[in-house]
């Protein structure tokens, strides 16, 4: 009887645990069938509808700053008041207002020893400078680094600061800074003038005299356009601290500063002054951030944000309107097909364990401001920000590239953490089944699109990132990049893969690891 009554209850138990089994799975199959139900609203139609609205001219190409770009926050609020998808600042205020300045375009000269020179002539600044006379000590490459600095022996204190682009090698022809062949980043320009610039304002300069050639060309075209055009000057973050002066040189008014500049190495106060007799202007500009979030059902103090920048590059001098249809209207109504997706799930309440924060920065186009600002003024913690999950561009295919058309580029997927990296080739292969093409991942990429878009803001700061890119094309900052252009069953399936991806990211039992964190620099 006791061998009945313990087969019974066996028999009992293994049946329950079975049927809890079967109820797991189904509940599991279920999840599984809700997912790619939420996937599947996005569609074709409306991202076809978001943007032909949003890329027409009137929206007059979304200038930082302009009323066509002021449109453009206002129809993005619409969308989210729509969807029932509250301001991540609570109440109506989905704006996080980006402070900015347009520095006028200085006019007037600078005397370097006895000789007077006309600015935009050699030389060109667009910072406000005091009109005083100044010391100049030549700092070589303006390096100041772990196993190197050109500071060591001289005092910059109070003068203007001569450095040039590159940095030193060693008698072996290995780079001196890296320790190899391949040169460092301070060889690249983009990621070491700001670096240069504050190096020398922490050694106590007044001002920077910078020296690249090649770089000096690119200002003088930016000089010129603003000088013709009319549009007052450089467009920057203000900023209550203090900035430093900033010249930019050509390789012959670098000589005039210090004939040996191109053959020594060696910092040292030079026989020169600076006089500086300018005239400028400055003028406020505020912008807007749109940023909107779901809040998570089990880990809402974490954040996976999903970004796309908001603006273009405006009008022409006659009118014509760039429309910025893949760049980045593309991205931008990517996000809000993503922010629906999500808004559905939280309805038929299988919202996302974290929070979803839908980032749509200004400024990019100017030079990264509104993820800039963003990540000095997070309106959520960045020590409990997850990933941003970057769209600029996914609606268009890039010439240049051969083979499958249905592809995206992937930037930095695997530069802060191996896992958000594995986790985005799962979830391809799973549920999108797109060529991720890592092209433009490599370190060596001349384009240096890794630096060139909102992610990096969040990568300066440790924050995990994946960059959705499709390539450039002939329409690339042209009138001509219209809505009419757009691949928009691409625009789908790419629009699709970064949902199932931020869905992964926000569901997973634990939030992913950064195993490739850097130095923060302050």
């Amino acid at each position: 009887m006791k061998k009945i009554l313990f087969a019974g209850l066996f028999f009992a138990v293994a049946c329950n645990s079975a049927q809890q089994n079967v109820s797991a799975t189904a509940e599991s199959t279920t999840k599984e069938l809700d997912r790619v139900g939420y996937a599947n609203t996005i569609t074709e139609g409306e991202l076809k509808e978001h943007l032909y609205t949003y890329a027409s001219d009137e929206f007059e190409g979304r200038e930082t700053g302009e009323p066509g770009q002021k449109k453009a926050v206002e129809y993005l609020k619409k969308q989210y008041e729509d969807l029932g998808i509250p301001a991540a600042k609570g109440g109506d205020d989905y704006f996080q207002t980006v402070p900015l300045v347009i520095n006028g375009i200085p006019t007037g000269d600078i005397k370097i020893g006895e000789n007077d020179y006309t600015l935009g002539d050699g030389i060109i600044t667009f910072s406000a400078v005091p009109n005083k006379t100044f010391g100049i000590v030549y700092a070589g490459y303006g390096i100041d680094t772990g196993n190197y600095s050109d500071y060591e022996n001289i005092d910059v204190s109070g003068k203007y600061v001569l450095v040039k682009i590159g940095e030193p090698k060693n008698d072996d022809g290995k780079y001196t800074v890296s320790g190899t062949t391949e040169p460092s980043v301070w060889s690249n320009w983009r990621e070491t003038l700001a670096k240069r610039v504050a190096i020398a304002m922490d050694k106590g300069a007044e001002g920077i005299i910078y020296y690249d050639n090649a770089f000096f060309d690119r200002v003088s075209r930016r000089y010129q356009h603003y000088s013709e055009a009319g549009t007052g000057g450089q467009m920057v973050l203000k900023s209550d601290k203090k900035e430093l002066s900033t010249l930019f040189v050509n390789k012959e008014m670098a000589s005039k500063l210090y004939p040996e500049i191109d053959t020594d190495e060696t910092a040292k106060p030079i026989d020169q002054k600076i006089t500086l007799n300018l005239t400028s202007t400055s003028k406020d500009v505020n912008s807007e951030n749109v940023v909107a979030y779901i809040k998570g059902k089990s880990k809402p103090n974490e954040y996976v944000v999903v970004s796309a920048h908001l603006d273009h590059v405006g009008m022409d001098a006659d009118g014509n309107v760039f429309n910025g249809a893949d760049d980045d209207g593309s991205g931008t109504v990517a996000v809000l097909e993503i922010a629906e997706a999500f808004k559905k799930a939280v309805d038929d309440g299988n919202g996302p364990k974290r929070s979803i924060v839908f980032l749509h920065v200004t400024g990019e186009e100017k030079g990264l401001f509104g993820s800039e600002y963003y990540t000095d003024h997070p309106i959520f913690p960045l020590e409990n920000t997850v990933a941003d999950l970057n769209i600029d561009m996914i609606g268009r295919i890039d010439p240049k590239r051969d083979g499958n058309r249905n592809y995206v580029y992937l930037i930095g997927s695997d530069k802060l953490s191996t896992e958000l990296h594995e986790l985005s080739e799962e979830v391809n292969n799973k549920y999108a089944h797109i060529e991720l093409d890592y092209t433009y991942n490599d370190d060596n990429d001349p384009n240096r699109f890794y630096y060139r878009s909102d992610h990096y803001n969040f990568a300066k700061h440790n924050v995990p990132i994946i960059f959705y890119f499709n390539g450039t094309h002939a329409d690339y900052h042209k009138m001509t990049d219209t809505p009419d252009k757009i691949n928009y069953d691409l625009l789908t399936n790419r629009t699709k893969l970064v949902f199932q991806t931020a869905w992964e990211v926000a569901n997973r039992p634990k939030r992913i690891v950064v195993d490739k964190a850097e130095p923060i620099e302050k």
